[in-house]
């Protein structure tokens, strides 16, 4: 069995299912690079596990995934040159310059990652509980379904708080809607599981301390389908989405994303690629709670987180 150090991976009901669970709880499971290549490496082996009929991703602790490491020593040392740096970043455009490594590190690691995980040839459910925000949300939405717990959230707050137009695998009309995606981009605020049930985006919402043991039958009733009618299934879905533009809109929003990048590393005193104060954008450390959108108030009444 592989030792992970950012997750851990198990396989039970005899090795029909597969738990791979982000384990970094002090950090609500933000993605720093090496969970990230982790991952990649954790769900590729249960693809080619052909006892795997279904995999399911989670965290450990009281978070899914928080989005985007931006700033742990962890993540801070895995950057900078040093003993601590991440391989990764000697790689897959990691030594070229300014723009151009942004945009090649970026496609690799965060949005090719992403479509991969979208067609693994696996069923895919993404057990989420707490703060699912940014790129939290794009690795849920990488899974086929996703299961809830009644105290989760999602938002995208890279808006209002990075001055950025969204996260790179920019999912969000697909699963929020066109116009809640504009009120949640350009507010930075949330919605809770039961709207995202409304929306069609969560599947089941179970109790917080029932939500791994609910998600577990969830899939054993979904691991007692033949496994080719369950690829089928998600094929068919996925070439439909696919026929309807979404592989093409994704990578026309990745490279507004790259724009956006561009921008704000012209405009910037130190040539950060994102916005800061000055520009009116709050810096990230600072920022306001999250609130859940409130349809009769400008502003959300609840926090949440």
């Amino acid at each position: 069995m592989t030792t992970y150090r950012f997750i851990t991976s198990e396989k039970s009901d005899d090795g029909h299912i597969a738990t791979i669970s982000l384990d970094r709880p002090r950090q609500r499971n933000a993605q720093n690079r090496g969970l990230l290549v982790e991952l990649d490496e954790a769900l590729l082996a249960a693809e080619a596990d052909d006892e795997v009929r279904v995999v399911i991703l989670r965290g450990n602790g009281l978070a899914f995934s928080s989005g985007h490491d931006l700033g742990s020593s962890e993540s801070r040392a895995e950057r900078a040159d040093g003993p601590d740096q991440h391989p990764s970043y000697h790689t897959n455009g990691g030594t070229r310059l300014a723009g151009e490594r942004q945009y090649i590190q970026e496609w690799h690691y965060f949005y090719q990652n992403i479509k991969r995980w979208r067609d693994l040839r696996k069923i895919t459910i993404a057990s989420v509980k707490g703060p699912v925000f940014a790129g939290g949300l794009m690795l849920a939405w990488s899974c086929d379904l996703i299961v809830a717990s009644e105290d989760t959230v999602f938002a995208d707050v890279v808006g209002t708080r990075l001055g950025m137009c969204g996260v790179e695998y920019f999912a969000h009309p697909w699963e929020f809607g066109p116009r809640k995606t504009k009120e949640l981009m350009l507010t930075g605020d949330a919605i809770d599981a039961e709207e995202a049930h409304r929306l069609g985006m969560v599947t089941k919402i179970f109790p917080t301390e029932d939500l791994d043991q609910k998600t577990l039958e969830f899939a054993r009733r979904i691991a007692a389908l033949p496994t080719m009618t369950s690829l089928l299934v998600k094929e068919s879905v996925n070439q439909t989405v696919d026929h309807m533009g979404f592989s093409n809109a994704l990578a026309a929003t990745f490279s507004l994303h790259q724009m956006q990048h561009s921008y704000w590393a012209q405009v910037t005193e130190d040539n950060r690629q994102i916005g800061t104060p000055e520009f009116g954008i709050v810096d990230w450390k600072e920022a306001p709670p999250v609130v859940i959108a409130d349809p009769h108030q400008v502003r959300g009444t609840r926090q949440a987180t």
